[in-house]
């Protein structure tokens, strides 16, 4: 291995902001510059911003030592939950390469509540394929109960998949089909 590989079953953690509530305003998709997510979050924090930023723990080797570090989820993106001129504000950081308008605010809420869900509970998160096409369902019982996704199925064994359709990224988790009901 080099000295920068990883280890990439990532365990979820949160991002220590959780989502922002509706009367926070409008969803922003925030595409940032190189390695700026977590500073973004940070003075968004400090100007008081409702953000979003998906981080997940991996294990990182550098050399011949293991490292446990918190990396975003989606790299490159922060969710921004304001007003337009909350976006400009955070334009002005000089961390931001552009501003994405989200058209469709019930989907991304829906796929970010999803995907918090998952976070608050550590579900191990792995990068999936974006899928187009797939059958909604809803875990009806256990910690993620509540939980909607699509699924899909494989030899291996239920899979749920969530999706951020903005960004064309997609996460599986395993879910047994036995709790799955369809929405």
């Amino acid at each position: 291995m080099s000295t920068k590989d990883s280890v990439r079953s990532a365990e979820a953690v949160g991002s220590g902001a959780i989502i922002p509530l509706p009367a926070c305003g409008r969803w922003h998709l925030l595409h940032t510059k190189s390695r700026q997510e977590k500073l973004l979050a940070d003075e968004l924090q400090r100007m008081g911003i409702g953000h979003f930023l998906p981080l997940v723990k991996e294990n990182r080797l550098y050399g011949k030592r293991k490292f446990r570090v918190e990396l975003p989820l989606f790299p490159g993106y922060v969710f921004l939950r304001g007003s337009i001129e909350d976006a400009y504000q955070a334009n002005r950081t000089h961390r931001v390469a552009r501003i994405i308008e989200v058209a469709d605010q019930a989907r991304v809420e829906w796929e970010l509540t999803n995907l918090n869900i998952a976070l608050c509970h550590q579900a191990t998160l792995d990068p999936y394929p974006f899928l187009k096409k797939g059958v909604r369902a809803e875990v009806r019982s256990g910690p993620l109960r509540g939980l909607q996704g699509l699924v899909e199925n494989r030899s291996a064994g239920g899979r749920l998949v969530l999706q951020i359709e903005m960004l064309g990224r997609a996460l599986s988790l395993e879910v047994p089909g036995a709790v799955l009901d369809p929405v």
